[in-house]
């Protein structure tokens, strides 16, 4: 005969009987139309999705970063700012809904407690999916600015359009998941919409000059433009302004519908510099001189690298000089280089003119007077009339 019998284990309240009827009574306490077990699920239910939201928000975040340091795509920095986006009163709200399922409430009550639950749990499905695009599409247009300014352009008003049905959609499912009709509420949209379209038309116009401006890229973000006296290098294309930081430091705020109507010159694709200037030599400079100063200009021009001579000619007579006109091309359109390049003409035109005999003329006016004899001079005397 064994001494070992075996145990049959068995349930707490077997071994503590009053205790475990103490529990379950206390539990079933009636509190408000429902009992106290009932309650306190449902507090579970709302501790339940903030402790997600406060532990396992983080431990999601650090996993997604560290993969993402290993990859050189943005996808997961893009995904990772949208699980940053989680938002913890938003997250407490959609606990409502396991809650309220596991009460007897007024049919009130209950609605009203779904109905937030749904709006947060749309509310924060919509901020996810916005973080997640605005990362992406801002990263991508910073990349993209420093050798593709017209992708950064369109990516920035992609932006704004992506937002705008991002959220619509979310609205629109919204007032359908809360039992609105929303056929009836886009038609009564559609016509609250012109009036708001005449209201704001102005601000519209801009807008759809920023479309125009993205489809049709007149210039890019990074372009060197002139417009009317403004010139300067395009800063920012926004949805109503266009920024233009000048050539002295500041930012020139213009509308887009200003610049799609304004005459604007765009400096990026210019290739080569076409250069007009002329100067003038005095009337006395002989003719063998005058011969002598196109082949002069010639090889100035030729003997400086970024330049190409096109001609030189004595253009015209002027009121107190003799002119001539000089054309060449510069072969980049970098200013600077234009400008060292003309700085090394006018130096070569001085230096060679006072070898050659031609002084440069300026603004001047000879009188001549001519009388064969004296002038006549003829005395008056004057009487002074009686008082």
């Amino acid at each position: 005969m064994s001494l070992l019998k075996p145990v049959r284990h068995r349930p707490h309240s077997d071994f503590f009987p009053e205790k475990g009827y103490e529990m379950s009574a206390w539990l079933s306490l009636p509190f408000l139309n429902n009992p106290l077990q009932s309650w306190l699920l449902a507090l579970g239910w709302l501790l339940l999705a903030v402790v997600l939201v406060s532990v396992v928000k983080p431990i999601l975040v650090s996993w997604i970063s560290a993969l993402a340091s290993h990859t050189r795509n943005h996808w997961n920095d893009a995904l990772v700012n949208a699980v940053q986006g989680t938002r913890l009163p938003l997250a407490a709200l959609i606990g409502l809904y396991p809650a309220v399922q596991s009460l007897s409430l007024p049919e009130a009550v209950s609605k009203w407690a779904l109905g937030l639950a749904a709006v947060a749990l749309f509310l924060q499905t919509g901020l996810w999916v916005s973080r997640f695009l605005d990362f992406w599409i801002r990263v991508s247009r910073e990349r993209a600015i420093s050798h593709d300014p017209e992708t950064a352009t369109g990516l920035a008003a992609m932006s704004f359009i992506a937002r705008l049905l991002l959220w619509s959609l979310v609205f629109l499912l919204l007032l359908n998941n809360l039992g609105f009709n929303v056929t009836t509420l886009l038609a009564g949209l559609g016509v609250g919409g012109i009036a708001v379209g005449l209201a704001l038309q102005n601000i519209l116009g801009d807008l759809f000059s920023s479309l125009s401006i993205v489809l049709d890229k007149p210039f890019q973000i990074g372009h060197f433009v002139v417009v009317d006296n403004f010139s300067g290098t395009v800063e920012n294309i926004g949805l109503k302004t266009t920024r233009i930081r000048s050539i002295s430091g500041e930012i020139v705020v213009f509308s887009n519908t200003d610049l799609t109507k304004a005459r604007l010159r765009n400096y990026k694709f210019m290739q080569e510099r076409r250069i007009v200037f002329a100067f003038g030599v005095t009337y006395d400079t002989s003719a063998e001189t005058l011969e002598q100063i196109p082949a002069v200009v010639k090889t100035i021009v030729d003997q400086q690298p970024n330049a190409r001579f096109d001609r030189a000619h004595f253009k015209d007579f002027g009121d107190s000089r003799l002119n001539f006109e000089v054309v060449y091309w510069m072969k980049t359109s970098d200013y600077t280089a234009y400008m060292d390049t003309q700085q090394a003409i006018n130096l070569g035109l001085v230096r060679e003119c006072e070898r050659i005999g031609a002084e440069f003329a300026f603004p001047t006016r000879t009188v001549q007077l001519q009388w064969s004899g004296a002038l006549p001079v003829a005395l008056q005397e004057r009487v002074a009339a009686a008082p």
